[in-house]
């Protein structure tokens, strides 16, 4: 399919080639779902911990005498019923990990790009750099693309530090090269701007 292609003024400057293998497939809606649930699972640390009577820090002595006092029998002030006693069926820690095949974190991922295409929802910009670090200049090549309204994921081909800076503080925006992102980071944002050479380089790392 032919897809426009702006200046960083908000100028058509041509048009690009974008393959069917990857923005016009089948969408499917179970395995952006299962990449979702990877992602999140994936993002917790499961180190949760409680301590039980066992690790709790003193009780090596019996409170009192078994007999003869009229109260309940005790073998330990640090029993789970006492203030200050350990935890019964506490947390523990482990994993949450969530694992998929490559074939189904594929699938997900180009469902979820053909989702945006289909919506109207990328947007693919000449390349360009800063030479210094300036996040108006920045807001000023979103207002020019009529993007910055919305949450918007923008795509390099490669990390740069100058622009990766001048757009990390600019609100509901996100700037990562297009080999680190998720299924999760484009369902999670409206709209979706590729550097053009981020495009060539989705299609080497997918397509290869």
């Amino acid at each position: 399919m032919l897809v426009d292609i702006y200046s960083k003024d908000g100028q058509k400057t041509g048009e690009i080639e974008l393959q069917d293998k990857i923005f016009a497939v089948e969408p499917n809606e179970h395995a952006m779902h299962l990449a979702v649930v990877s992602y999140l699972a994936n993002q917790r640390q499961g180190t949760h911990k409680t301590k039980t009577r066992a690790e709790v820090s003193g009780g090596g002595k019996k409170p009192w005498r078994q007999k003869g006092r009229g109260t309940a029998r005790s073998g330990s002030s640090r029993s789970p019923v006492w203030v200050g006693g350990g935890t019964i069926h506490g947390p523990k820690p482990h994993k949450y990990s969530v694992k998929l095949t490559k074939k189904m974190r594929q699938l997900a991922k180009l469902s979820a790009l053909t989702c945006r295409m289909q919506e109207d929802n990328i947007k693919i910009v000449e390349d360009f750099n800063f030479d210094e670090i300036k996040t108006k200049n920045f807001v000023n090549i979103l207002k020019n693309l009529q993007i910055n309204n919305d949450k918007t994921l923008v795509l390099l081909p490669k990390y740069d530090l100058n622009l990766y800076m001048s757009a990390r503080n600019i609100p509901k925006l996100s700037i990562y090269p297009i080999d680190k992102i998720s299924t999760y980071d484009i369902l999670n944002h409206k709209k979706l701007l590729f550097f053009k050479g981020a495009i060539e380089t989705l299609e080497n790392i997918i397509l290869k």
